[in-house]
């Protein structure tokens, strides 16, 4: 199975990386650096996951590509 896409950036606002899920609406994370916000971001997405199917919503499929990804 195909993962979810991850972006990962610094926010001057936040003073850290976030880190988000574009597929998983809601699902982001913080860090200090760009490998704390991949594994909090790790978590997070766990949790939408089982939030998810324990409410018996739909879970997307992975789907999102970056533009310089899309040919």
């Amino acid at each position: 199975m195909k993962d979810y896409h991850i972006n990962i950036f610094y926010s001057e606002e936040d003073g850290g990386y976030i880190a988000d899920i574009p597929d998983l609406p809601g699902c982001s994370a913080f860090g200090h650096t760009p490998e704390e916000a991949l594994r909090e971001v790790q978590i997070a997405k766990q949790a939408w996951l089982e939030a998810a199917q324990l409410e018996g919503k739909p879970i997307p499929q992975p789907s999102y590509r970056p533009v310089i990804y899309q040919v």
